[in-house]
């Protein structure tokens, strides 16, 4: 197949290249040459921005495209751009959505109402509320202000001439992660904390982790099946932790000899509440892609963390993190906390 990529020199970007490529695939990279990525040499690049691509289409003509995958599409004017553009130019468009798609996305967020239940499949009721990361002061990514999957998906999938196949991700780790989803626990343990405080509502959260190796075969499973056309997909680990249980994990490849001490949220400084509904999991089913598709990890969960884990002790952060919640490496609070804990435990059970 020849493979148009739009994006794809961004963290999740490039293992999906390198899969392709290893499956044999012609690839093509369009991307605004504003980050450097190590790709295999074969892969042909084009310099440019997507609201150029309108003006390409005689350019693109020429490639003989089978299918154009969209790493970045991200408002429904990048949609219906992708769309306008490779009608009639591809055979197919791949676009990569998310699963902040789900009502239970807006009731973690509280804008929607009432706790649904989990896991969800790609059926599930989408947010009535549009534009998620509009009010936030500080964009996810830098996200635009218009920034809408629901959207994105309804352009892509509601296009017969050019048909869609969608991937909703969910949160994704590993090597180059700009989240650093790992380094908060990672940090502490790294630094011999005795303790790792965790709030109890967030202790018995679960949610849906990928590793980007894992994502990107997903992801060019979607690409390159013909089965998948007009098809939803999710992708996720296939193990659904608890925060504590994901902590622990981590702990035990890390090599940590600390303790996870979850504590109530009545008995936790009022600065440390969380401004999200944490009685709402977020986790889905995978069924779909692993029946369909054939799709199975390619590394289980261990190796993952390891690899995840090496990458992160080498590539800290180059500047604090403005995390989403308020503990997170506040050493001072913890440790009055755990003073707190020892003391109640002490003299209740020792």
């Amino acid at each position: 197949m020849k493979i148009l990529i739009i994006g794809g020199t961004n963290f999740i970007g490039p293992p999906v290249v390198s899969q392709l490529v290893k499956m044999g695939h012609e690839i093509i990279v369009f991307h605004r040459g504003k980050t450097t990525a190590k790709l295999p040499s074969n892969v042909h690049e084009i310099l440019g921005d997507r609201s150029q691509l309108p003006n390409m289409k005689n350019e693109l003509q020429q490639l003989s495209l089978d299918v154009v995958l969209d790493m970045v599409a991200y408002t429904e004017q990048d949609a219906q751009t992708l769309v306008n553009t490779f009608e009639g130019i591809a055979q197919r468009a791949v676009v990569i959505s998310s699963m902040d798609v789900y009502r239970a996305y807006g009731v973690i967020l509280g804008r929607e109402s009432d706790v649904l239940p989990v896991p969800l499949t790609e059926d599930s009721p989408l947010r009535s509320s549009f534009y998620p990361f509009r009010e936030m002061p500080n964009r996810p990514l830098n996200a635009p202000i218009d920034y809408e999957k629901i959207l994105v998906e309804r352009v892509i999938m509601g296009n017969s001439n050019l048909p869609g196949t969608i991937v909703r991700l969910p949160m994704v780790y590993g090597a180059n992660d700009p989240l650093h989803r790992l380094f908060p626990y990672l940090q502490r343990m790294d630094e011999n904390r005795p303790a790792i405080v965790v709030p109890e509502k967030i202790a018995r959260w679960r949610g849906s982790y990928g590793y980007v190796e894992n994502v990107a075969y997903a992801i060019a499973l979607a690409v390159t099946k013909e089965t998948a056309a007009s098809r939803i997909y999710h992708v996720a680990d296939a193990e659904v932790l608890s925060e504590a249980e994901r902590i622990a994990k981590v702990k035990e490849v890390a090599g940590w000899q600390g303790r996870v001490v979850v504590v109530p949220q009545e008995d936790l400084p009022a600065d440390w509440q969380l401004p999200l509904n944490p009685e709402q999991d977020w986790f889905v089913d995978t069924t779909r892609i692993r029946q369909e598709l054939g799709y199975s990890e390619i590394a289980p969960l261990d190796e993952a963390l390891r690899r995840t884990i090496d990458w992160q002790r080498s590539h800290p952060p180059e500047q604090a993190q403005q995390f989403a919640a308020p503990w997170l490496l506040d050493y001072a609070t913890e440790d009055q906390i755990l003073g707190v804990a020892d003391f109640i435990y002490e003299n209740n059970f020792a």
